[in-house]
């Protein structure tokens, strides 16, 4: 028998994107995943798509009566959480000097407070059960880069929460994880970033905006994720070379500035180009 053998996991942003592989991945690890989203429609239609026990609960993460209503509907209806993955989030393009302070509040409700919303409603079971709390972030969450809008300022954040967390509920018996993935593959050709990057360079439209980085599988991080929760470790920053970006820009700012500003504008790849590399 696995180790997630039975285990309820729930996961915020869970039916599209990286939220539905990883509701996949721990299904078919024998967990008892639940699915929250605000889109009912599109949140049935994956609980009924994926393999092994899914299922749904409609839910606003913006909002503190919906959150704590999706804890105790989990908690009646399987008794405990054994983890609690927040995936959902949402990426943008855009100048940081043109981004208004409205679309800097709108992206820090919902990839940081909401995150910090759910993370208070589910701490007081996850204390029960020894369980695990994983935190999605980004690269973004560790260095930022051009035409990413409000993103990474919403990202930093999920990083230094992470750590506190980390920290103070450590000898409660809770791990917290913080998963910073570059940009995730998707299928066939994207067009989601067209409006906002329309006064932006041609690269903006780009996967991480043009950084010279390989796109990950999603299905093969979802399942890096669950070993490395698993192996309770701390923190997940994939690909390993981002790692050293991340070490350069810290120690060295200007350097870590150069090698971004190269890395990205030595992108020439066009934004047609489809995504080929999904498993």
């Amino acid at each position: 028998m696995g180790y997630w053998q039975d285990k309820v996991v729930v996961i915020t942003g869970g039916s599209a994107g990286f939220g539905r592989s990883l509701a996949a991945s721990y299904a078919a690890s024998g967990a008892n995943v639940v699915i929250a989203a605000r889109g009912q429609q599109r949140l049935e239609a994956t609980a009924e798509a994926l393999p092994g026990r899914v299922s749904p609960v409609v839910t606003d993460v913006t909002d503190d009566a919906s959150v704590n209503q999706l804890v105790k509907t989990v908690v009646d209806e399987h008794g405990t959480i054994d983890a609690w993955v927040n995936a959902a989030g949402r990426s943008s393009r855009g100048w940081a000097t043109s981004t208004s302070p409205a679309e800097f509040a709108e992206l820090l409700e919902l990839n940081f407070l909401a995150l910090v919303r759910c993370c208070r409603a589910a701490l007081p079971v996850l204390k029960k059960s020894a369980g695990h709390l994983v935190n999605i972030g980004s690269l973004a969450s560790r260095i930022a880069g051009p035409y990413l809008g409000a993103y990474p300022a919403s990202k930093f954040p999920v990083a230094a929460y992470s750590q506190q967390l980390r920290m103070e509920l450590e000898s409660e018996g809770v791990h917290v994880l913080l998963v910073c993935p570059g940009p995730i593959a998707r299928e066939g050709t994207s067009t989601r970033y067209d409006r906002q990057a329309r006064n932006l360079p041609r690269k903006a439209r780009l996967p991480g905006a043009g950084a010279r980085i390989k796109q990950l599988c999603p299905n093969k991080l979802a399942r890096r994720v669950l070993l490395v929760c698993q192996q309770r470790r701390p923190e997940l920053v994939v690909p390993w070379n981002a790692r050293v970006l991340c070490a350069i820009a810290m120690l060295f700012p200007r350097l870590g500035d150069r090698i971004l500003n190269y890395v990205t504008r030595h992108n020439e790849q066009p934004y047609e180009q489809p995504v080929t590399n999904i498993e």
